[in-house]
């Protein structure tokens, strides 16, 4: 049997009015109350807010380019280095030298990385292997957990 009119209506208000609470918090931001402040007008003055000061260790996006022998500079320096850190939880891949310089070391251990994780072995940094480096880099570092 379906459910009654009433009853889906009531149901439909429900949700309609929890969608609506949006335009509480737009009200409340305009009387200058701050996010947390409005987080605890609706959730209530108990609850934990953790506040950092200051977030460091997020990897930077794609350089625009892939990496391979030859490549220098700060990209491949943030690749060895987050490399290394990948290491620490998978001894598979070998230490590199964090030198900023893409040899043939840093290219082995990009494609044992690429073989560990299912990706074509080519040992170059192209644009989906340096995403599943950063993705396995936030994973294993925990950099994006609070505490």
């Amino acid at each position: 049997m379906s459910e009654p009119l009433i009853n889906r209506l009531f149901r439909y208000l429900n949700v309609l009015a929890t969608w609506l609470s949006q335009w509480g918090s737009k009200y409340l931001g305009d009387r200058n109350y701050s996010a947390i402040q409005i987080l605890r007008y609706y959730y209530g003055e108990n609850m934990y807010i953790n506040i950092a000061e200051e977030i460091s260790g997020v990897p930077s996006s794609w350089p625009g380019y892939n990496l391979n022998i030859g490549a220098t500079g700060a990209k491949v320096r943030q690749l060895q280095e987050q490399l290394n850190a990948i290491r620490r939880g998978y001894p598979a891949i070998p230490a590199v030298s964090v030198d900023g310089i893409y040899g043939e070391g840093t290219q082995n251990a990009v494609r044992t990385f690429q073989r560990v994780f299912g990706l074509p072995q080519t040992g170059i940094v192209d644009y989906p292997t340096w995403y599943r480096i950063q993705d396995i880099y936030v994973g294993v570092t925990r950099i994006a957990e609070l505490t």
